[in-house]
């Protein structure tokens, strides 16, 4: 579907409410952020912004539970992008649920019979009207398998994912409007200096991909199974090949105790900590030693399923579901977190920043001291405290606390990858789950071993890197002499030259800002005296302030 049809077909309306949206938006940024601080009006600015940003929020929200579709997706993203987006936006969108009313099971039989070629009396034994769980993308059946799909898999009951219908539509003119959106945000300093809109959407678009491909889930449970095949801790849901397709996913049905139902636990005889514990570990050995992480580790898609006996002494694993949202973890952004784990047992804001800028989440010429002494407060103040400690700490002090700090982060040029929010998605579901099972529990506890074993690691290797560094610096000297003895050569013929180009930007950028300044000026005085003339020369009135808006143009959109 091209643009232009969407704007006048079956997804035109859709398409033109995202966009009459958006447009919205970027009026009041540009009038509240840009115009009226060079009127001199940027107190009103400052002072009304938290109560815009949370409307703008709240607009947003009931956006995208209105349409649906991708558009809960979007606020789920956002609600995630801490580093570019104030918190009174990414708090209005935290509790954006992926639940929506079921499609009505006409139309899922529909979708199902088209993509297994089949009627479903054929291809199962039987299968569930009533949907296990009903999201924004697709919906979830109970079926049995038929006989000889039973006797070739060695399953009986499973559980059947399909796509809601027209989704792939719905999905194409969501991410038609918001590159559209991104071509707008590009053009407006103001949130081009501060985000990469259309890095972000494309990002959005491959997890959004991703996700409504249920092919590329299934090969990640078995990605995800294959790392814990020796793990007796871990299980995952075997997946149903001959039942599968790009739009239809079916895999065993693992269903079993939700990790968070604590009295179901207790009355399986399964401590809640030990839980904690064990899902914790869990977790960062998908991280540091897998580089593949289950991103989405709520509650509904995590279990533990008793065992009727066991080998290793314990009498329950842990069963994942939901392999749509993985997170892979590359080697710059793996050597990065270690450098982290490292620098946060240590308590170290130094190296907490060289994490960040290894990652790639700062840039090295980003100024950091302000960055450094906010970590340092925050290592000294509420370094190793568990979820259960926070909670004694005055809100006061964390609200305020935290206003500082994020506002030191969004200041700086800091721009998270889709790995690394993936993965602080992670950890932040993780924390939160585990401190609901044991309040007594702290997340350094099982981080504090993963960091005392990168630390061997790094000392083992630090006579290497000696090593190769002392080489490197013979060989720097060895070339030195006729490095020199070339430079003076040059001097001598009169060759040598120097590039001043950085010098003439600087002074030409100067230049710029000092005309625009002039133009802002300009229109004061052509505004006021517009004004003044008003009441006695109407005309000439009207007709100053009407041309006070050239010198205004050039003022807020003129080449910085």
């Amino acid at each position: 579907m091209t643009d232009a049809s969407r704007r006048t077909g079956a997804g035109g309306a859709r398409y033109r409410r995202i966009l009459f949206f958006a447009a919205r938006a970027f009026i009041q940024v540009w009038w509240y952020e840009l115009v009226l601080p060079r009127l001199g009006l940027r107190r009103v600015a400052d002072r009304t912004r938290d109560g815009r940003m949370l409307r703008l929020a709240r607009r947003f929200r009931d956006l995208a539970v209105d349409l649906g579709g991708l558009m809960i997706k979007v606020g789920q993203f956002m609600s995630s992008r801490l580093d570019v987006l104030p918190p009174e936006i990414t708090t209005e969108l935290a509790g954006l649920q992926d639940e929506v009313p079921a499609v009505p099971f006409d139309q899922i039989r529909a979708s199902a019979e088209a993509e297994l070629g089949m009627p479903l009396e054929r291809a199962f034994a039987s299968f569930d009207p009533e949907p296990v769980a009903a999201a924004s993308l697709g919906q979830a059946h109970r079926a049995v398998l038929s006989a000889s799909d039973s006797a070739e898999t060695g399953l009986d009951r499973v559980v059947v994912k399909v796509q809601r219908p027209g989704i792939d539509e719905i999905v194409a003119t969501d991410l038609a409007a918001l590159r559209r959106v991104a071509g707008w945000a590009r053009r407006v300093r103001f949130v081009a200096d501060r985000v990469d809109v259309p890095a972000l959407v494309e990002e959005f678009a491959q997890t959004c991909h991703e996700e409504i491909d249920y092919l590329h889930e299934a090969a990640s449970a078995e990605r995800f199974a294959a790392c814990f095949a020796d793990d007796p801790r871990v299980a995952a849901p075997q997946v149903v090949w001959e039942r599968t397709t790009r739009r239809a996913l079916t895999l065993e049905d693992v269903t079993a105790i939700k990790i968070n139902d604590v009295d179901a636990l207790r009355d399986a005889g399964i401590d809640p900590a030990e839980v904690a514990e064990v899902f914790a570990d869990v977790m960062l050995d998908q991280v540091f030693t897998h580089s593949f992480v289950h991103a989405d580790p709520h509650p509904g898609n995590i279990f533990v399923k008793p065992l009727a006996d066991s080998a290793t002494g314990r009498a329950w694993r842990l069963t994942f579901i939901d392999f749509g949202m993985m997170a892979e973890v590359p080697d710059s952004i793996r050597a990065g977190l270690r450098t982290l784990v490292i620098a946060v047992a240590a308590r170290d804001s130094r190296g907490l920043v060289k994490a960040a800028q290894q990652i790639g989440v700062l840039l090295p010429s980003a100024r950091t001291a302000e960055l450094e002494r906010a970590l340092t407060v925050l290592f000294a103040r509420f370094g190793g405290m568990g979820f259960n400690e926070l909670r004694d700490v005055d809100p006061r002090e964390l609200t305020d606390f935290g206003a500082e700090f994020g506002e030191s982060m969004r200041a700086l040029p800091v721009q998270f990858p889709e790995r690394m929010l993936l993965l602080m998605r992670a950890v932040s579901l993780t924390s939160g789950l585990c401190s609901a099972l044991d309040a007594s529990f702290n997340i350094w506890e099982p981080v504090e071993p993963y960091a005392a074993r990168l630390l061997r690691d790094q000392s083992g290797s630090l006579l290497q890197e000696l090593g190769t560094q002392t080489m490197s610096n013979l060989g720097t000297l060895w070339r030195l002499p006729a490095r020199v003895d070339s430079t003076l050569d040059r001097l001598d013929a009169g060759t040598l030259a120097f590039d001043v180009s950085t010098l003439e930007n600087r002074l030409d950028r100067i230049i710029r800002v000092a005309f625009r300044a002039v133009s802002a000026v300009l229109f004061g005085g052509l505004l006021i005296g517009g004004a003044l003339l008003l009441a006695p020369v109407p005309p000439l009135g009207v007709a100053l302030m009407c041309v006070s808006v050239v010198p205004l143009l050039h003022a807020v959109f003129g080449r910085r």
